[in-house]
């Protein structure tokens, strides 16, 4: 027995699919403690946007870190929180013109949307909120509450108050329209279902199994809450940041939510940091309404800062996301998803999944995440059941890894597919 299983909790899970201890990472390569190296498709579930280690970044906090600056602050005012205000600004709000107030929340996602919650029911002075089937939007009560997946929330009583699951568009339900579908709930008196506060949404369903949401459903979504007077909050905690394309997933759209949340690659470096984006009129937060003592991740404006100024002062970076997936459509389309037409291909930008729902199911994901793992590729399952393989690189991943890390993926397919089960 190592150490891990004598002492860590059972609730571990990654290490589970990807037995082995790291040690070491650069850009988009892990290392093991044998000196094994591992093409990285996890990226920190979304967090490394910009790749292990990134050395333009790193500089930057190793220069902060050597100066006996501020590492702890709160909510006061540092000269590290002061650059990214500055850099989020210039960058990123006003160019896209976005009048957001920048709410700086607990370490990670699930804290601000806490916050987005707690904000949406005291603007409206509603209790409800409207969530969508497939959603994942974190662990802690309220967030767990709309979170689609009930088994994350057996035993956990409470969960779901005040909260109504909407159909989203995939499978049998996007054979009908779920905007529709909503209005009518929302406009009959006798449906049961209350006006909401607010509608929280994902522009990608990530764990949900990569569901990509078409430009027309999330700018009728958008209509539909100014119809009704509901605020809409965007879950961009794991598609933001530049996943799919643009700096914000919802921009292909030309949709202006009325919260943003963001989290994982926000800080640049793989730093616990979490920001809520309020519209300017909607800021009706009291002083410490909402706190905690981690709300001042020094290390994570630091990181965030460099990441804004090295790869969002112009298009470069979005250019070269398109150029993978385009990759990544033709590739996964002609080797994988030709392989049977029960094999469904989903994405977007530089998020991807291979659906085997209907083609070998979970043991099938299983078993070719496995092989995977074995040839030196990090690649997890996603999805209802875990039946999507899902590609989830560091944006900045070199084209030569890339279609190494595909290359395994689809030997690994090989292999399984030699026996004659399916």
């Amino acid at each position: 027995m190592n150490v891990f299983e004598q002492w860590e909790s059972n609730v571990r899970s990654y290490c589970r699919s990807f037995p082995a201890t790291f040690h070491r990472a650069k850009s988009s390569i892990i290392y093991s403690n044998d000196g094994r190296e591992y093409i990285d498709f996890l990226a920190g579930a979304g967090a490394l946007n910009y790749g292990h280690n990134n050395e333009k970044i790193k500089q930057e906090v190793m220069s902060y870190l050597n100066s006996d600056t501020i590492i702890h602050g709160l909510d006061l005012h540092t000269s590290a929180k002061e650059k990214f205000l500055t850099k989020l600004s210039e960058t990123i709000l006003k160019p896209k013109n976005l009048d957001y107030r920048v709410q700086f929340c607990g370490p990670t996602g699930t804290n601000a949307v806490e916050a987005a919650l707690k904000l949406a029911r005291k603007i409206k002075q509603r209790t409800g909120i409207f969530s969508f089937m497939g959603a994942f939007h974190g662990m802690t009560s309220g967030s767990l509450a709309v979170t689609g997946n009930t088994t994350i929330k057996e035993g956990i009583w409470g969960t779901s108050n005040n909260v109504t699951f909407m159909p989203y568009p995939y499978g049998f339900m996007a054979t009908f329209d779920t905007i529709d579908y909503i209005d009518s709930v929302l406009n009959d008196v006798n449906s049961g279902i209350e006006k909401p506060a607010a509608i929280i949404f994902e522009t990608v369903q990530a764990e949900g199994g990569i569901i990509v949401a078409s430009v027309e459903w999330l700018q009728r979504l958008r209509e539909l809450c100014d119809r009704h007077d509901i605020l809409l909050i965007c879950d961009d905690i794991q598609v933001g940041c530049g996943r799919t394309g643009s700096f914000f997933s919802f921009e292909r759209a030309n949709i202006v939510p009325d919260l943003v949340v963001l989290s994982k690659s926000i800080s640049g470096y793989g730093f616990p940091m979490s920001l809520l984006l309020i519209k300017s009129g909607l800021d009706l937060w009291q002083p410490a309404e909402h706190t905690g003592t981690f709300r001042g991740n020094q290390l994570a404006f630091v990181g965030a800062r460099a990441a804004l100024e090295y790869y969002w002062q112009n298009d470069n970076l979005s250019k070269e996301i398109k150029l993978k997936e385009t990759f990544l459509r033709t590739f996964l389309t002609e080797e994988i998803g030709s392989i049977s037409d029960r094999i469904s291909i989903r994405g977007i930008g530089a998020i991807w999944g291979i659906d085997l729902a209907n083609f070998g199911g979970a043991s099938l994901a299983k078993e070719i995440t496995s092989l995977c793992f074995e040839s030196g590729l990090i690649v997890e399952r996603v999805g209802r059941n875990d039946t999507v393989i899902k590609i989830l690189p560091p944006l900045n991943i070199e084209m030569a890894t890339l279609q190494k890390g595909c290359s395994i993926l689809q030997q690994a397919f090989t292999k399984c597919l030699v026996s004659p089960v399916l």
